[in-house]
């Protein structure tokens, strides 16, 4: 299967310390796969780097073997890459479908526009309301995002990041601040996204990553430590020793 994401050698330096050491991955168009790892493993910063956030001190980034180290965010976004956020970033006065249909019309250079009526952007309407149908929140598609629970406002945030129609979608921290029980739900509805699009998560809840990825990376001090499926991962000493707080020998 042909690559959708790859890093070679990459490094990010903030002046004497080095929070992204030497990564290098390859991830497969349709995966699901997870970057896991401890507090400061630079796994916020690795993704800040794929998604030209922040330019890499050293290496470099392709996306369906293309290299967009040195593309700005917006290009990579037209090129097919997409991300959410830890904190979700929402318009809290527009309602949940006029929010998609909006980034339903930038994506398609009508973001100027979009004063104009409803009524006048009926193809991008429908087009939103099918995104909701996907994710499951129709039933909320005329509410405030501000009324909205936190859960379904991560789900939302997804929605968004769909209407641009990525090929690779990175999902920062999208239980965070979820209930147990809308953390379930939300990572259900992710795990029917269609396989066209490729998920790669930051996720602390262990439970969720071990339910939903097919492989695991596991970053620390930012340099990659191991990448296996989740079942050679859970058996893998350094990694319990390391991250999951448990001695080597148990």
């Amino acid at each position: 299967m042909s690559s959708a994401l790859q890093t070679r050698g990459l490094v990010k330096r903030f002046g004497g310390f080095t929070a992204t050491a030497d990564v290098s991955l390859d991830i497969a168009g349709g995966a699901r796969h997870a970057l896991i790892g401890p507090n400061g493993a630079g796994k916020t910063t690795l993704v800040n780097l794929l998604t030209g956030f922040l330019a890499p001190t050293s290496g470099s980034v392709l996306l369906e073997g293309r290299d967009v180290t040195r593309m700005a965010q917006h290009v990579r976004v037209r090129r097919g890459l997409a991300r959410t956020f830890q904190i979700n970033q929402l318009f809290p006065g527009m309602t949940v479908l006029e929010s998609v249909a909006m980034a339903v019309c930038e994506r398609r250079g009508l973001g100027a526009r979009w004063w104009r009526p409803l009524a006048a952007h009926a193809d991008a309407l429908g087009e939103a309301a099918g995104l909701l149908r996907q994710l499951g929140l129709m039933d909320e598609a005329h509410e405030p995002t501000a009324k909205l629970a936190y859960g379904r406002q991560r789900l939302l945030e997804i929605a968004l990041a769909l209407a641009t129609r990525p090929r690779v979608l990175l999902l920062d921290e999208p239980a965070a601040g979820v209930p147990a029980g809308e953390s379930r739900e939300l990572f259900e509805t992710i795990a029917r996204l269609p396989r066209e699009v490729t998920i790669v998560l930051i996720e602390h809840d262990m439970d969720l990553v071990f339910r939903f990825a097919e492989r695991i990376t596991v970053l620390v001090n930012g340099a990659v430590l191991a990448e296996d499926t989740p079942q050679s991962i859970a058996r893998d000493a350094r990694v319990r020793e390391v991250y999951l707080g448990e001695a080597a020998d148990d």
